[in-house]
């Protein structure tokens, strides 16, 4: 019998998902409309609207206009119901800093705030989600952007060197007992800037950073998802076989002008490797009066028909925080994802 049980909780964990992502996407919903959308039966749906207003996910509004029948209850998503952290960590030149929001269960930011801090390393993380724990009670997951590699859960290379061989994920579900993600800068500020262009069918884009003193780095979305790769290394473009070393490449960027021939190279390469329709190019090496250059030298090499659009765009933090609100929302309902792909 235990089989016919799993199953049964599974597929009401997904009934109840499917009827909160409906009344998330509806200003009110009854229980009729969120079974036309949802395909779901009535009863189900009012089953599952009692079961989320009884525990504060839904609220009651006022009840529908009459036609002249029974008004209908009208129900809305409570987005406050609980809350999501994202930090994400950074450094400059050698100037470390933490930024981090606090949003509702719709994206909506409730506190945003960035601080420069003397080093970065487990405890000051720590720290940070501690405070914000104790400021937000109802926070329910913590989405965490890095500049550096993530792979089976440990950091690997990375640009904070206290950060290094840190499984840090892990050390943070145990502690707070919170859904935790670690997730590499390039593809949160990649998938921020996605999510951001609303656009109507999936596209494949991809972001390349070109910072000075450090190695060049690119977030990849394919046909809408984040390309991590078998080991997660995708994207880490300064790997590339060029006729410098990684560690000759990061000496090249003090300059612009010097780096110029390998950043060319480097988004060619990613050109002929994905073709994708937008190349958004950022970091400290880049200008916002270069866009006709790259594109002047990349036609060199590039069939003009398959040249991508290339913006510039020198300030990327609001697309890291989107992609990192999205990315978090996103990781409370993967279950239920991973639920209905196995049923």
């Amino acid at each position: 019998m235990i089989p016919i049980i799993n199953n049964t909780i599974r597929v009401k964990q997904v009934n109840v998902e499917l009827v909160k992502t409906a009344l998330k996407a509806l200003t009110f919903g009854t229980k009729l409309t969120i079974a036309n959308v949802t395909g779901l039966s009535v009863a189900t749906c009012g089953n599952i609207l009692n079961e989320l207003s009884e525990r504060g996910e839904a609220i009651e509004a006022d009840l529908e206009q009459s036609n002249g029948g029974r008004p209908a209850r009208r129900f809305m998503y409570n987005a406050n119901y609980s809350y999501i952290a994202c930090i994400y960590v950074s450094n400059d030149g050698g100037v470390y800093r933490t930024t981090h929001a606090v949003t509702n269960l719709t994206g909506e930011v409730i506190e945003e705030n960035s601080a420069e801090v003397e080093i970065i390393n487990y405890e000051v993380i720590d720290n940070l989600i501690e405070k914000l724990i104790y400021s937000y009670e109802n926070i329910k997951a913590v989405g965490i952007g890095i500049p550096g590699i993530i792979y089976r859960g440990i950091i690997g290379a990375v640009d904070i060197k206290e950060l290094a061989d840190l499984p840090l994920a892990t050390r943070l579900k145990a502690k707070y007992n919170l859904k935790v993600i670690v997730e590499n800068d390039m593809n949160l500020i990649a998938y921020g800037f996605y999510k951001k262009q609303n656009y109507d069918e999936a596209k494949t884009i991809t972001v390349v950073n070109f910072p000075k003193g450090n190695g060049s780095g690119a977030g990849i979305i394919v046909e809408g998802h984040i390309i991590r790769g078998n080991t997660n290394f995708a994207g880490e473009v300064s790997y590339l076989p060029f006729d410098k070393s990684r560690e000759d490449q990061i000496k090249q960027t003090n300059s612009a002008d010097g780096c110029f021939p390998l950043m060319v190279k480097t988004i060619g390469s990613i050109i002929a490797i994905i073709n994708p329709e937008t190349i958004v190019i950022t970091g400290g090496l880049i200008r916002s009066n270069m866009q006709e250059d790259f594109s002047i030298a990349c036609r060199k090499t590039i069939p003009h028909e398959h040249m991508p659009q290339i913006i510039i765009q020198e300030n990327m933090q609001e697309d890291y925080i989107n992609g990192l609100v999205s990315t978090t929302l996103e990781s409370l309902t993967c279950d239920i994802q991973l639920i209905e792909r196995r049923m």
